[in-house]
């Protein structure tokens, strides 16, 4: 069951207990086809999916959230492909659908379906947020990226500075592709974003090129100091080995994209609506599943921290997953087992189009996190 689907079940089962008299029938008015989102929990929270209908249409039913929460959720635990449901909070209804694999084909389902936009909230939520921050390259860095976040989550976003820029550092913004939209100090004190500095001038920072130089800045968390010198360990962001997390990350993307070329050269392609009694990952991808899963509440976290850092560590985590995954096992017999790719004279089957469906869905999450801290997604690496 993807989330389109089970948000139009959440929304059958509201109409039937309008139906049945459970509900005023006010509450079908306030609830239009489309209206309910589903969204996977945030860490540490209950079952594969969650909405907040009760607290929606409680006012219209005019009953408590939670009173309206146990009306639902005894008709969606009736609802085929629904294994539970809990009640969390004020009226949270937390979903479990009924197996694994159901669970994993939805998931890539999903990041198929919505590209580089999985995770991201649409249409915009009407909120408006002003990042201000010092002048101080690190800072103005952070502001964009969490500009470009906050975006992400229907946020429109306002970057200010309290200097105008000199011709040198405005230059450095522009190699840094910073966007800043007003300069000058508020007439009223701001929330003001003040990471710990770049211990290095603005040049020193701008030899590791844009990509490399925007890691280093936003990797670390605001209160780390960041590494961007060769005597700091700077040029550890431009080495392609195993111990460069940028590195790691663009080098996994990049993998995804040869395994799509491999694939298409041996005439198969992804089949994300594979049928889920297909098993679509060996075991080492459940870790990569669970990281792909968590992405949106990340994004979510690192738009309410204005923390860029909690993204490109999720990246990492992403990567590495996805790394382990395509990797082959030490057994040859399970190298031939779970393999993403056919090996040998081995044709091409319904598991390794899931599992290279899999793999593609990695890639456009890690491409669109990227993007979201400014950084480029090479095909080749």
């Amino acid at each position: 069951m993807t989330p389109v689907e089970l948000s139009r079940t959440v929304l059958r089962a509201t109409r039937r207990a309008v139906d049945a008299g459970e509900l005023s029938v006010d509450v079908a008015a306030s609830v239009e086809a489309g209206s309910v989102r589903v969204e996977r929990p945030r860490p540490g929270g209950r079952g594969d999916f969650a909405t907040n209908v009760a607290l929606q249409i409680a006012r219209a039913a005019g009953r408590a959230p939670r009173d309206v929460a146990e009306v639902l959720s005894a008709r969606l635990a009736a609802e085929p492909g629904i294994a539970g449901v809990d009640i969390t909070g004020p009226g949270f209804l937390n979903i479990t659908l009924t197996d694994a694999r159901a669970r994993a084909a939805a998931l890539v389902r999903e990041i198929h379906e919505r590209g580089r936009c999985y995770g991201h909230v649409h249409p915009d939520t009407g909120d408006v947020a002003q990042l201000h921050v010092p002048r101080d390259l690190r800072a103005a860095v952070l502001a964009d990226s969490a500009r470009r976040i906050l975006r992400s989550q229907g946020v429109l976003v306002r970057v200010t500075c309290d200097e105008q820029p000199d011709p040198a550092w405005a230059d450095a913004l522009d190699a840094l592709d910073v966007r800043i939209d007003a300069y000058g100090r508020p007439p009223e004190p701001l929330p003001t974003l003040r990471p710990v500095p770049a211990p290095a001038p603005a040049d020193a920072v701008l030899r590791l090129g844009r990509d490399a130089a925007r890691w280093a800045l936003l990797h670390p968390a605001p209160h780390d100091h960041p590494r961007v010198t060769p005597e700091q360990g700077g040029d550890d962001h431009l080495v392609q080995r195993e111990s460069n997390p940028l590195f790691r990350v663009r080098y996994a993307y990049a993998r995804t994209r040869a395994l799509t070329r491999n694939a298409a050269a041996l005439g198969f392609a992804a089949d994300p609506d594979l049928d889920p009694d297909v098993d679509p990952a060996a075991p080492l991808a459940d870790a990569l599943l669970t990281a792909l899963g968590d992405y949106p509440a990340t994004l979510a976290s690192a738009a309410r921290h204005r923390a860029p850092d909690r993204l490109a560590r999720h990246l990492v985590v992403i990567a590495d997953a996805f790394l382990a995954f395509q990797s082959a096992p030490q057994s040859a017999t399970q190298e031939a087992a779970f393999a993403v790719l056919p090996r040998g004279d081995e044709k091409p089957s319904a598991a390794h189009r899931a599992r290279l469906a899999l793999a593609e869905a990695a890639g456009t999450v890690l491409a669109g996190g990227l993007s979201l801290l400014g950084i480029n997604a090479p095909e080749f690496l």
